[in-house]
């Protein structure tokens, strides 16, 4: 997918050694702070040179491609989103995408789930093997998403084995608590196990145009549902803009939603969606997702090549650390700029 950008530079054939700076410089002043600047060059190697002054200047490159023979690199302007959970330790958190078929195909969905993509299973086995190296590892929570879980059949089987290592978040649209998935439901071990439900606006009209029609009133029953059989259950809204957040938050206090089963997000510039937050893997702190293509950075980018660690899962020791090196030389980097352009 391309990205649009705020503001697009066609650098010809300069670089940073012939004079491409004064007209970056120039870029940003016409530009606000969050905005995408795309500079568009016919030297392959300015992804690299662009990388490198990113890192100098706290901008945040979000894509480099290749269009028509020409490299096209885009970048965000100004320093990067306040990260929660930066006193978290690497590692602590673990993703499982399950999946990545899905009963909807919502337009903003991270990592293009859908009726049609293909299910990529990660697998009872694998989780299995997962779960029990987790134990070792320190990991104190397990989320397990998709795609949509539930879509699977042996999803009962997969949450008793990650809740048997650590508490453990499904999250999941709530649509498919019904016949055999709803006994599977009721199977699950209450005290270890959390429901996280997508429900994007206090009424329907603004999460069903994302989801589609009739999907709020589904979601919201697959609430009272998951609720009724004695899970605890947190909500979660995708918004586009801080009148929206507030507004869900309104509507979180009236139902009576403890402030630690709010769950809050921005729609993040991935997958299917067209316009987001922007982020590079600089601008997240790692949280150990596997899918059944390997190790990635964050869940937000569980398909992208940019946010890739390891294609191989196993030892899983080695995956976390890998993950926690790419950590480390991210932050090695950031305090060598410090030392050095230490002015006073």
């Amino acid at each position: 997918m391309r990205i649009n950008a705020n503001v697009e530079l066609d650098a010809g054939t300069k670089t940073f050694a012939s004079g491409l700076l004064p007209e970056l410089i120039a870029a940003l002043r016409r530009s606000d702070k969050g905005d995408l600047v795309a500079v568009i060059s016919d030297d392959p190697s300015i992804g690299r040179e662009l990388e490198s002054w990113c890192r100098f200047t706290r901008n945040s490159l979000i894509d480099t491609a290749v269009e028509e023979g020409r490299t096209r690199c885009v970048f965000r302007y100004g320093e990067p989103p306040e990260n929660v959970g930066e006193d978290r330790p690497v590692g602590s958190r673990l993703w499982l995408y399950t999946n990545f078929d899905c009963n909807l195909a919502c337009d903003y969905c991270c990592v293009r789930s859908s009726p049609k993509a293909q299910r990529r299973e990660l697998g009872i086995e694998r989780v299995r093997r997962i779960a029990m190296e987790a134990t070792e590892l320190g990991v104190s929570e397990i989320f397990v998403t998709g795609g949509e879980p539930f879509m699977l059949p042996d999803i009962g089987e997969i949450l008793v084995a990650c809740a048997a290592a650590a508490p453990t978040t499904v999250l999941t649209n709530g649509m498919l608590f019904a016949g055999s998935r709803l006994e599977t439901l009721r199977a699950l071990p209450r005290d270890r196990i959390t429901f996280q439900i997508s429900l994007d606006s206090p009424t329907p009209e603004r999460h069903d145009s994302h989801r589609g029609k009739g999907t709020w009133a589904r979601a919201w029953n697959g609430i009272q549902r998951a609720r009724a059989e004695g899970f605890r259950v947190r909500l979660a809204a995708t918004v586009s803009s801080d009148a929206e957040a507030q507004e869900f938050r309104s509507f979180l206090a009236a139902h009576d939603v403890r402030e630690e089963d709010r769950v809050i997000r921005r729609i993040a510039l991935r997958g299917t969606a067209m316009e987001g937050v922007a982020l590079a893997r600089a601008d997240l702190v790692p949280e150990v997702t596997i899918t059944a293509d390997g190790v990635f950075w964050h869940p937000v980018g569980a398909e992208d090549s940019d946010l890739l660690v390891s294609h191989d899962i196993f030892p899983l020791a080695q995956s976390f650390a890998a993950v926690r090196r790419a950590f480390d030389r991210e932050s090695d980097h950031q305090r060598r700029l410090a030392r050095i352009f230490n002015c006073a």
